[in-house]
């Protein structure tokens, strides 16, 4: 277990890097500069600050400063927040998608596995049509649809919640919603497919030959395997919901992590693109080590395999 947990985190090392070097490479080709919006500014001025910035250093030092930076938890201040360093931003709008995230992850859990499961045991049944043609709808809905109708309906015909904003502690309800919804289909699909296929295995059909109850067979032997299909899935999903959809927090007016995602690469703010993708790259490989784990727990065959 040991090898295997030193030999993800080390690929995981390398991944950050080289999500590192990628943001850089593409920031640089992108056009334009942090000062560019600043066009009255004197000459001398605006090398002075590019200076003070480093970025009139060559490419390789300005990429290995980031690298050193983010490495030693010394990190920079944002160019278009001044007196507020990336760390600060991030950990102050991270809570909010996170409570989004984490509460749209359990809504698509909670409805997703259930449906599929259902579909599962009776196939080519009208419940098995039925399911998959919600989750069909879910999977092929917009979320800048979704969003606004649940807004509507829940928020200005009956309401019961905030249409927008983060005043009240149940203004998470609305995105967590609408991410939930969304998700939950793909969550569906994935547990049909692999609920059959374990259903369909030679160890089931000896369950039943030696008088297993349907309910045994279905909890105790098959519904461990019918999850891996899921958790593949849960990995990189629950970082891109826990790090903030943008869609839907442009939708909802929520001050979450989503709008510095776009905002400073529109902003040219390298700093902070910098760290937010570094953040990023850092959720996505904990869950993916997460979901390493847990399959090698519930699969034997799997096993702690670096």
């Amino acid at each position: 277990m040991l090898q295997f947990l030193i030999s993800r985190l080390f690929q995981g090392l390398i991944v950050i890097l080289a999500v590192l070097c990628i943001t850089f490479v593409l920031l640089k080709m992108a056009p334009g500069s942090p000062l560019e919006s600043e066009r009255n500014i004197p000459e001398h001025i605006r090398a002075q600050r590019m200076a003070a910035s480093g970025l009139d250093k060559p490419l390789p030092v300005q990429l290995w400063r980031y690298i050193v930076s983010f490495a030693t938890f010394d990190f920079p201040v944002s160019a278009k927040t001044p007196g507020r360093g990336v760390d600060e931003i991030i950990l102050q709008a991270f809570p909010v998608s996170a409570q989004v995230g984490l509460a749209g992850l359990i809504i698509a859990l909670g409805l997703g596995i259930p449906m599929g499961a259902l579909a599962a045991l009776r196939p080519n049944s009208f419940d098995d049509r039925a399911c998959m043609i919600v989750a069909t709808l879910g999977i092929c809905t917009p979320s800048m649809v979704l969003g606004p109708i649940i807004a509507t309906v829940l928020g200005l015909k009956l309401r019961w919640f905030n249409a927008s904003g983060w005043y009240d502690a149940d203004d998470w309800v609305l995105p967590s919603l609408t991410l939930g919804v969304i998700f939950s289909g793909y969550i569906a699909r994935l547990t049909r497919a692999g609920m059959r296929e374990t259903l369909a295995q030679d160890f089931i059909r000896t369950a039943r030959a030696k008088g297993a109850s349907e309910l045994a067979i279905v909890f105790r032997h098959s519904f461990k395997l019918a999850c891996l299909p899921v958790l593949n899935y849960l990995g990189p999903t629950a970082a891109g919901l826990m790090t903030g959809s943008i869609v839907i927090e442009m939708v909802f007016q929520l001050p979450g992590l989503g709008q510095h995602f776009v905002g400073a690469a529109v902003n040219r703010d390298y700093d902070l693109a910098m760290a937010t993708a570094a953040f990023y790259a850092v959720l996505i490989i904990s869950f993916n080590l997460l979901v390493d784990f847990l399959q090698a727990l519930l699969n034997p065959r799997i096993g702690f395999k670096s």
